[in-house]
């Protein structure tokens, strides 16, 4: 059986070009800044100067779910001022900034609230400065090893015929004995990596997750087909290859969705892919402000956001969040678990939360 009987392709996503460019004056000072310049002109899109990001107001747009929608279609190129890593557990120990924001519309991405009124792309073009800070991250844990997770705040991939900047980190990280790259990723954009020297230091990771949840909340992602393409791809060019099951969602039928989703991965995936296999499993959950967000810029969601339903756990930072009970974390758990093992015997599982 093939991959093409078996998810017979329904769209070829194209790759993401903005609306909308906006410049930082600095931006322009460096390479990457001026590259992407030229990019948008031959694009023939609109281009705008703006002191700092902060001072984009005047988006158009007739309504709030308007502006939402361009300001998702905007690209914003700066420069990444704070050279400090967050912490990105239980994924790695530092994420890596190079982008933030993305251009797909997943219903329930925490990016929903993290950044706020301000949904619009950016991509930082001082990337020397940015490997500078990761080599004193990796110098300060020797003779550890230190992993950086890339896609904390964007879907990097997605950029990368934009920005290169992915291209950079893969062939930083693949020269430092003590330094791994990690990241994930909605979309099959992935030629301008195949060719990249990566010394297996980058875990290349595709988030997936049954038909219900792809076809209801990830708008403007590649689908399934593309991805798992895309995978064998990368499996073939020697990368240690991973999925993401995320976010997990109990809805009618579950159980034969994440079913299925395992057996399509098996018959699809080449040999070279299951060698090294990683998966991370994430159940779905949100906050109160999530849900109000949501159901603001989704109106028609069928995504399930009722408290009454749903186990309350407080996070590190005092904010807490709604997830499964433990009934149905449980049970989530140990079938996926189940399938996983039963399909890839010898792959791991890094965790579950």
């Amino acid at each position: 059986m093939t991959l093409e009987t078996l998810i017979p392709p329904v769209r070829q996503t194209e790759v993401f070009v903005p609306e909308l460019v906006y410049f930082e004056p600095d931006a322009l000072n460096y390479p990457k800044g001026q590259k992407i310049m030229e990019w948008a002109k031959k694009q023939d899109l609109p281009i705008h100067m703006t002191t700092s990001h902060n001072r984009i107001t005047n988006l158009p747009g007739d309504s709030d779910l308007e502006k939402y929608r361009i300001a998702k279609r905007t690209l914003v190129v700066g420069i990444r001022k704070t050279l400090k890593f967050d912490t990105s557990k239980p994924s790695a120990e530092y994420a890596i900034p190079i982008a933030t924001g993305c251009m797909a519309h997943c219903h329930y991405c925490y990016l929903q609230t993290t950044l706020g009124a301000k949904p619009y792309i950016r991509v930082y073009v001082n990337t020397d400065d940015i490997l500078k800070a990761a080599k004193q991250y990796i110098e300060e844990r020797a003779p550890e090893i230190t992993r950086f997770e890339a896609a904390c705040t964007s879907d990097p991939v997605g950029l990368e015929h934009i920005s290169g900047s992915l291209k950079e980190l893969i062939e930083f990280m693949g020269q430092e004995p003590l330094g791994r790259l990690r990241f994930v990723t909605k979309f099959h954009h992935v030629e301008p990596l195949l060719d990249v020297k990566h010394n297996k230091h980058t875990r290349f990771r595709f988030s997936v997750n049954a038909d219900y949840v792809i076809k209801n909340f990830e708008p403007a992602t590649s689908s399934f087909y593309e991805r798992i393409q895309a995978a064998g791809k990368v499996a073939k060019a020697g990368y240690p290859l991973g999925f993401i099951i995320a976010p997990i969602i109990w809805h009618e039928g579950w159980e034969d969705g994440y079913r299925e989703l395992l057996e399509k991965l098996k018959e699809a995936l080449p040999k070279e892919a299951t060698s090294d296999l990683t998966f991370e499993l994430i159940q779905h959950r949100f906050t109160k402000t999530a849900k109000t967000v949501i159901q603001q810029r989704y109106p028609k969601t069928k995504l399930e956001l009722d408290e009454t339903k749903r186990k309350y756990k407080w996070g590190r930072w005092g904010q807490g969040k709604y997830v499964y009970p433990d009934e149905q974390a449980t049970a989530l758990r140990e079938f996926i678990t189940e399938q996983i093992f039963d399909k890839f015997p010898n792959s791991s599982i890094d965790y579950f939360t």
